[in-house]
């Protein structure tokens, strides 16, 4: 029984809802003239093909390089490489060192970087942006058996003084430097 009223009042209602949605815009949805348009005819689309198929495209290069012959692409360990020279490694420096002027590098954690100033490298020693020390320091093919590209370390010489030995794409080099006494 309550079945059958349920379908009655739905059957009621629903004629009702379609009464609704007469007199609007989608009336006119099946004509393609409403909004100006005007269908294209099958000799129009033939002529527009016909016209199309004499000429052919001039291919101009994607870039200036590809022209002269000189790009390439760089592989993922040249993108790696290139973004390890901008990280600088950090060296434990866990004495007080004395520098040649007479000044004393006091015990922490410093930024090195490497720089090469005409003929001459130094070892520049850094927290933040300032520049604590700024240690001359020769070149050298050694890697120190570091088996990472950018390396900093400080290595125990022989009681009185150590070595700070460094490492980048560009060089490696390393300082001798007293310990303060």
């Amino acid at each position: 029984m309550k079945k059958a009223l349920v379908l009655l009042f739905i059957a009621l209602l629903l004629p009702g809802n379609l009464v609704l949605a007469e007199d609007d815009l989608w009336d006119n949805f099946g004509d393609q003239n409403i909004y100006g348009q005007t269908p294209v005819t099958d000799e129009d689309f033939e002529k527009a093909l016909e016209s199309k198929k004499g000429k052919k495209k001039d291919k101009k290069p994607k870039d200036k390089l590809l022209r002269d012959g000189e790009a390439f692409q760089e592989s993922n360990e040249t993108q790696t490489l290139t973004k390890m020279t901008e990280e600088l490694p950090i060296l434990l420096v866990p004495l007080n060192l004395e520098l040649k002027d007479g000044a004393i590098l006091p015990v922490g954690h410093y930024q090195l970087k490497g720089v090469k100033k005409g003929e001459k490298y130094y070892l520049q020693l850094f927290q933040s942006n300032e520049l604590f020390a700024n240690i001359e320091a020769v070149e050298t093919r050694d890697d120190f058996g570091e088996e990472k590209i950018n390396f900093a370390r400080l290595i125990d010489d022989n009681g009185q003084q150590v070595k700070i030995i460094f490492g980048s794409i560009d060089f490696n080099a390393y300082a001798v430097v007293k310990i303060a006494q």
